[in-house]
């Protein structure tokens, strides 16, 4: 998909748990997941973190260079072993205006963006807390239209689905057990856990809490 591209493109392999780069730092570049998972995780100045997004194959992230950003607003961390492509900020801006086809996929991609954080933001005013830790889960795992079940990658613990769905620790553990007595999610003794597409029954469920 990037083979247009000859200079300023870089492939880099990561360890699991290994930084990308810093929140803060130079916003000089793109990147595309080829193979593994991200984690997009914004600090306050108070040192409270939070992780915004899990990232998988064939999604970017770091596209705010494009846009102008001269900063990154988040830290990139590989969720586990990762294969990335890095494209500089002129070698893309390049390739977008020279390959038509790249650039109808790049802007697909960015409305699909738009139109997460869109319900990311409905979500967040209008579902109970079962309910966004529910789709939290779900987009975590990168649940798709057919998939019986799907893995959440180790690394994401309740103090972090806490700080995402904007409850308390204590209530993400009283959920996560419910959904694991009833058989929505499964723990993999410290590998992450799996997430079975009856979950998606709270989304639908009136009930939630």
């Amino acid at each position: 998909m990037l083979a247009g591209i000859s200079k300023g493109k870089t492939e880099i392999a990561c360890e699991a748990r290994q930084t990308i780069f810093q929140q803060g730092s130079v916003a000089d570049s793109l990147y595309f997941v080829v193979r593994g998972k991200v984690q997009l995780v914004v600090a306050s100045r108070e040192g409270k973190e939070a992780i915004v997004a899990t990232l998988g194959a064939e999604e970017f992230f770091g596209e705010g260079c494009l846009a102008g950003q001269p900063n990154r607003m988040f830290t990139a961390i590989a969720s586990d072993a990762s294969r990335l492509m890095r494209v500089e900020k002129g070698a893309m801006a390049q390739v977008l205006h020279d390959e038509p086809a790249l650039s109808s996929m790049f802007a697909t991609h960015l409305l699909q963006r738009i139109v997460r954080y869109e319900a990311d933001l409905v979500d967040q005013l209008f579902n109970s807390s079962e309910k966004r830790l529910a789709r939290l889960l779900l987009l975590l795992s990168h649940f798709g239209k057919d998939s019986k079940s799907e893995t959440v990658v180790a690394g994401v613990n309740q103090e972090h689905l806490a700080q995402m769905v904007g409850t308390t620790r204590s209530r993400i553990n009283h959920f996560m057990n419910k959904f694991r007595k009833l058989g929505f999610i499964e723990y993999n003794n410290g590998s992450g856990l799996t997430v079975h597409r009856g979950l998606k029954n709270i989304l639908l469920s009136d009930e939630a809490a």
